[in-house]
Parts: C-alpha cells; structure tokens; sequence
C-alpha cells in the first residue's frame, strides 16, 4: 500500500462516497458536490460514487467524474426518508474505484453507499475518512428509529472503528460516534463550508422587489423562509403551525408533509408559499429575498441552510440544539429557541415587528459567515485530514493548481 500512497499522491486520487448527489436535494448532497468541486480545483482527481438515474452511469461534472449506480428510491418517495436501495453492483463499483483512489472519504454510515465503500476499505486496504454528520434522529416514526439503531450497532461500529479520521460538525456527532466504535483520536470537528460569494446579501430594494416578483411571492410584506425538506424532522410542520398574520412563510423544498400540503400539490394556504426544489443560483436570489430564515428542525447541530443564510445576511431562528455549543454564536445575533410553536410564533412576530433588530441580526450573520464558514479553509483541514489518515500528503494537491 505505501508505494500504491506514494505514485498516486502525485495526483491526488480521492473517492467520496454519498447516498446522493445534486441534482438530488439535501444538505449532504451539497456539501460533497461543495467538497469534490473545490479538491478537483486544487489538483485532486475526484470520482464521486453515489446513486441515481435506472443504471450505472458515470460523467464529468464541473472536473469531477460522479458514477451513479442504479438504485431504487421507492423509501423517499414513500416515506421521506432518504435511504435508496442501490443494485447489487454497486460493491464491484466500489471495489473498482477504491483501487484506483489513495483514500476513500464517505459521508455518513447510515447509508448501503458507506457500506459499500466500507467494504471495499476493507477489501483493497485504502485508508478511509468519515464524515459524520447527525447522529439518531428522532424521527416520528418508531419503526425508523429502530431501524437506525440497528444500523448503526452493525454497520455504524464497523465503519467508525475502521475509520482512520472521523469528522464532526459539534459536539454532540462527537459523543455519537464515541459511543458507538470511533476511536477517540481520530475524531476531529471541521465545520462545514459555504459559498460567501454565491449567497451574499441583497445589494438593494430593487434587486429584493425585482427577486419576489419573479417568484410570485408579495413584495410588501415580511417573508419568513424555510430550506429543507418538508419533513418532520426539518420542523416543516412546527412553523406551518407558527404561521401569523405578522408575516408569510416562505417553503423552498420537496417532500412529503404531516398535513398534505407541500411543494407540488397546489395547496398552499393564504400566506403560505411553496417553491419546490431550487437549484443553488435560484436558492441564493431566494436568500437575499426574504426577511428572515426559521429552520426549527432536531439534532441536526449546525445545518449547512443555516450557515447559507447567514452568508446571505439573514436574521436566523433555530432550535437550541447543543451542536451550536463549540461555535459559540451571540444570542443576541442568532435566535435560539426550544422546538415550540408558540414560541417560535411569537419570536417571529417580534422580529416582523423590528426592522432595526432584523438588521443587525442580518450584519452579524454575514460577519459570523465570512469568518467561519469559507470553502478553501475547509478543504484545506480536509487535505490535513487525509494526510493524518495516511493518504494525501499535505499540500500536495493544491500544488497543481496554487492555494486558491
């Protein structure tokens, strides 16, 4: 293996595995899109190894080759939960292209895609990193809840005892995987990035009124918006339930919901605006349309829609969820509340109500976001981090093409 490391550090030759990728909607969905983009700009070869589309397929997107396998997506569209069913060939994709890769970097191991890669670690011994985002989620569902904790006792400890780094988002992802295999010097924290030039502020009235007219949404009245899926989890439900007569909620997301309505049945209620799935340049005018962003989703810690609102300058309302801990957000600039639909209601309203205060929120989001959240410091921990892992020398990557 070690001369296998030395020949192919030359290039650069990484393998991240997710269960999906754009144009598929979700937060893990981004940040690998995000992750690959940005190595292959620094001298990596990237291959993506995902699902998608009725048979294996591999193309060059934006410099990084993304091979979908076939999978069956009946679970999402039935349920909401995002787990797909990929075809047996998958384990022979993944055997293939570990081979070629110096490591593997999956994201998340609830998913047949980590399995996979998991396997083919074991199988050609490529170093392999994790990317754990969420640990249980408290889904609604009793059966699912099961599901994940047998998961995780198998596949989960067998992935994070063989993982050489495990990456987290906060505190709570950290004591996760301690508990169930990671050992405790290969867990490190690494935030995700954002796209600060992408999702930027309104630079006046008139782009705001040009952006809401284009999307058929009200020009003169408070807009409280939503990115994620329209799922339990994301708190969909608990701000239909926050909705007032002080300001109109703003969905930007597919799913099923708990109370029929969603994106793409036609039902939106007065004061209710549902936009479907966008793609990211849509997603930003959104941003820099809206007045505030309200996420009251669970055990998520730090989701990667609140840091793109922030960067977009946006008053932010979530849950007071101790994954914020290590970041250590000002109350004053951020609001963190429990998963309340009264209180939640009547923070909204306050900040509908507050011009003044919605501002300096908005400052202190894009300020926070510039410091924190760039892409080209992310992937280089990431590089540090493969490094550690035996893989990728530091550095080396980016040498092709300068720092970025």
């Amino acid at each position: 293996m070690t001369e296998r490391i030395a020949s192919s550090a030359r290039t650069g030759r990484i393998l991240l595995v997710s269960h999906y990728y754009p144009p598929h909607v979700g937060g893990i969905e981004n940040v690998v899109r995000q992750e690959a983009e940005q190595l292959a700009c620094r001298g990596a070869v990237v291959t993506v190894l995902t699902t998608g589309g009725r048979r294996a397929a591999a193309d060059l997107e934006a410099g990084v080759r993304v091979l979908r396998c076939a999978a069956w997506n009946g679970i999402e569209r039935r349920t909401g939960v995002p787990f797909p069913v990929p075809s047996p060939r998958l384990l022979l994709d993944a055997v293939r292209e570990a081979r070629r890769a110096e490591v593997i970097h999956l994201h998340d191991c609830l998913y047949p895609t980590s399995w996979a890669a998991w396997a083919a670690s074991v199988l050609t011994r490529t170093p392999l990193v994790l990317t754990q985002h969420v640990g249980l989620v408290a889904h609604p569902s009793a059966l699912v809840r099961g599901a994940q904790r047998a998961v995780y006792e198998v596949f989960g400890r067998a992935l994070l005892h063989r993982a050489r780094r495990v990456l987290v988002l906060n505190d709570t992802v950290r004591t996760f995987t301690r508990s169930h295999g990671a050992r405790s010097y290969a867990v490190r924290q690494l935030a995700n990035g954002v796209d600060t030039v992408l999702f930027h502020p309104a630079g006046s009235a008139a782009e705001v009124r040009r952006v809401r007219e284009h999307y058929g949404l009200p020009v003169d009245r408070v807009l409280v918006l939503f990115v994620g899926r329209l799922v339990p989890k994301k708190g969909y439900d608990l701000l239909r339930a926050a909705a007032d007569p002080a300001y109109e909620l703003v969905f930007v997301g597919t799913g099923p919901s708990g109370d029929g309505a969603g994106a793409d049945d036609g039902s939106d209620a007065a004061g209710v605006h549902h936009l479907g799935a966008l793609t990211p340049d849509q997603l930003a005018e959104v941003y820099r349309a809206c007045d505030v962003f309200a996420l009251p989703s669970t055990a998520e810690g730090f989701p990667l829609t609140v840091q793109e609102a922030m960067a977009a300058g946006l008053p932010v309302v979530t849950t007071d969820d101790p994954g914020y801990t290590p970041y250590a957000l000002d109350r004053a600039g951020v609001s963190l509340l429990p998963r309340d639909a009264h209180r939640l209601r009547a923070e909204l309203v306050a900040l509908a109500a507050d011009a003044p205060r919605r501002r300096r929120m908005g400052r202190y989001s894009r300020a926070y976001a510039e410091r924190s959240f760039g892409w080209p410091e992310h992937v280089r921990a990431l590089l540090g981090h493969y490094a550690a892992a035996g893989a990728v020398r530091p550095g080396r990557a980016s040498t092709a093409t300068g720092t970025g």
